[in-house]
């Protein structure tokens, strides 16, 4: 068949008839094709307009010159794919970055590791495609709380990664810089915590109408005040919020020093954590579950050598962190203590939950210690009232931890105010080299099922009981018996937040369920025969969301969930996230419901950060479709938070 012809006027015989030649060479048409779409790469479709040809004509020309290797093709997320000649192959390859200098975004296609590194200095991974491309913002925090001492150093980076200069956007971080860099913390000779601006007008138009004689007490001079004892952590979170992150150089190098060796090899990327926090002496720690946060904070207590508060959200963390110290540091027992409800025992390291260390009667017990360093773990918590009073306390270094600094109240940057800047790398460069599982999330959409009773109470209803009726939708649990039948050999968790589903799976599927009313006992025995093998499902509650250690968990199945948090869906998946292994995640949501919108809500953190998330609706007798997407949507509502709702109650935990 003749895809493409030519036809040419030749002199013969002084004839000026068109005479058909030899067919015009397939590549050439494309080539003819990518000059009149003026775009390097083309789809069927447009190979097919500019050619003038039919669609199964243009198939049939790109088969054949991609099967004589003279053109290649490369699928997208919008499109079957795009072709382009087989010569331009090492241009695709090559690494693209855009700048959008108004919005202050980077687009980056197949970015190198040393891109990544760079951008991570001075930007954050905002979303990605799952593939190669990447979306980087840099927002005020990002240039506030950058590694550098200076600007210049931190330009240099900046130029580094970008094509060419950007005058708007180093003009835009210049600013940020300097702002950044108008209010300090000292210590004055004689103890007490001095504010200093950098000029006598900040100090009058911007400190001293923004804090009141409770933050700052008598002038000291035109830019120097005293500051009100215990003031401090407010001055810095009122400073913050009118644009002004105040730089802390207080002297704080009192306590005692401890010795500490780690017995851990750390990597690359822990390594890097480590030296970074130790050149701004305070952070957050933010990266994918099962990435070794804990390792890394192991390598820095150890490098600041001194008494140690590690404050945790439960018991169970307590006794976690206390078995990480013993195992892996060269502490003895005599050296490590626990504080909470059940032991009192204040030792150079000690582990206590946020609850009890944040009592009246118990604080000065850790107000009198000067301690070198205190660790927040699962710092997303800090911002609520019970946790912020932490924040208060006095060290030389403040280090937090966190896989999901998220919060639907959107006082996600209250935790980087009241501890640090954030300090992490980006989730693909750890799922490329395989450090940690990517997940698999799939959504499944179930009926009601043969359930009319169910179903018509759910139509009646309304509030609090339309959503649990939801998400307790009976027809899950043949569901989950489906998915726990597709994977038999695999260790699964089932999570729910409503007790009586809970236990109603429990019966069901003759598996033990762990919720805040097990006690202690009977829940640390589970866990272990979950860890050791002798149990393979265990159906959890709510207090399976966070910190507890389930290193062989394998598959996760969300049967109801809080709202649409994105923290609960992260740390979920979390659960099954580490370096050996697959990672499967499966969300139920039942079908014509405000669930289904919660669980795409659920899911956007991890799709933000390129985990792929399939969709499937469970066909029965009133749906039978499936579709399949990735969720982009990121439209948010003002309820079904449930942030830091942690009470246990009937139908929460």
């Amino acid at each position: 068949m003749c895809l493409s012809g030519r036809v040419t006027e030749e002199a013969d015989g002084g004839s000026g008839a068109p005479t058909e030649t030899e067919p015009e060479d397939p590549l050439a048409a494309l080539h003819a094709a990518i000059e009149r779409a003026d775009s390097a790469v083309l789809t069927t479709g447009e190979v097919a307009r500019h050619l003038d040809r039919s669609r199964e004509e243009a198939e049939q020309l790109l088969a054949d010159l991609e099967a004589s290797g003279r053109v290649a093709g490369r699928d997208v997320s919008q499109d079957p794919g795009v072709w382009y000649p087989a010569e331009w192959e090492s241009y695709v390859d090559r690494e693209r970055v855009v700048v959008f200098p108004d919005r202050r975004q980077i687009v980056v296609d197949r970015p190198a590791q040393f891109t990544r590194a760079q951008l991570s200095q001075f930007a954050r991974l905002e979303d990605s495609n799952g593939r190669e491309g990447y979306i980087y913002e840099i927002q005020e925090a990002d240039i506030w709380g950058s590694p550098y001492d200076d600007l210049d150093a931190l330009l240099g980076t900046v130029r580094d990664v970008l094509p060419e200069r950007e005058p708007d956007l180093e003009q835009w971080i210049e600013d940020q810089w300097k702002r950044a860099h108008q209010f300090t913390l000292t210590t004055h000779e004689d103890g007490y915590v001095v504010f200093e601006a950098a000029s006598d007008e900040l100090m009058g138009n911007v400190a001293r109408q923004k804090l009141d004689e409770d933050h700052l007490r008598a002038p000291i001079s035109d830019t120097e005040s005293w500051v009100a004892e215990d003031a401090t952590a407010e001055v810095k979170r009122i400073l913050y919020e009118a644009g002004y992150p105040v730089q802390d150089d207080r002297d704080l190098e009192s306590g005692a020093d401890l010795d500490v060796r780690v017995d851990l090899d750390l990597r690359a990327y822990q390594h890097d954590w480590v030296s970074r926090f130790m050149e701004t002496k305070s952070g957050v720690l933010v990266g994918p579950p099962g990435s070794g946060k804990t390792v890394a904070a192991l390598g820095i207590l150890s490098r600041v050598g001194g008494e140690t508060l590690i404050l945790v959200p439960s018991r169970e963390l307590v006794r976690q962190w206390r078995d990480e110290l013993l195992a892996h540091t060269s502490l003895d027992e005599s050296q490590v203590g626990e504080y909470h409800g059940g032991t009192k025992d204040v030792r150079p390291v000690t582990i206590a939950t946020y609850q009890t260390a944040g009592m009246g009667r118990h604080r000065h017990l850790f107000d009198d210690r000067e301690w070198g360093l205190i660790v927040y773990d699962e710092v997303q918590h800090i911002p609520s009232d019970v946790y912020r009073r932490s924040t208060d306390l006095q060290s030389r270094f403040r280090l937090g931890l966190s896989a999901t600094p998220v919060r639907e109240d959107d006082l996600e940057e209250d935790i980087f105010t009241l501890i640090g800047p954030p300090i992490g790398t980006d989730w693909d460069a750890l799922f490329d080299e395989g450090f940690v599982a990517e997940p698999e999330v799939e959504i499944r959409y179930v009926g009601w099922g043969e359930d009319d009773d169910h179903r018509n109470q759910y139509v009646g209803s309304e509030g609090h009981e339309r959503r649990q009726l939801a998400a307790s939708n009976p027809a899950k649990i043949p569901e989950i018996e489906r998915v726990l039948g597709q994977h038999p050999t695999q260790k699964a968790l089932i999570f729910v937040d409503y007790l009586d589903q809970g236990r109603e799976i429990a019966t069901e599927l003759d598996i033990p369920f762990i919720s805040g009313e097990t006690p202690h006992g009977r829940r640390e025995a589970l866990f272990q025969q979950f860890r050791d093998g002798s149990l393979t499902t265990l159906v959890v509650s709510r207090v399976g969301d966070e910190g507890i250690d389930l290193p062989d968990a394998e598959v996760a199945i969300v049967a109801s969930g809080l709202g649409g948090s994105r923290r609960q869906g992260t740390q979920r998946a979390g659960r099954t996230m580490r370096p050996a292994g697959r990672a499967l995640m499966y969300v139920l949501a039942t079908r014509g419901t405000r669930e289904e919108e919660f669980a795409r809500r659920q899911m956007q953190h991890l799709a933000k950060k390129g985990v792929r998330v399939r969709e499937h609706t469970v066909a029965d007798d009133r749906f039978a479709d499936e579709s399949d997407g990735r969720i982009v949507d990121d439209e948010t509502d003002d309820d079904e938070s449930g942030e830091d709702d942690d009470s246990e109650s009937t139908d929460g935990v």
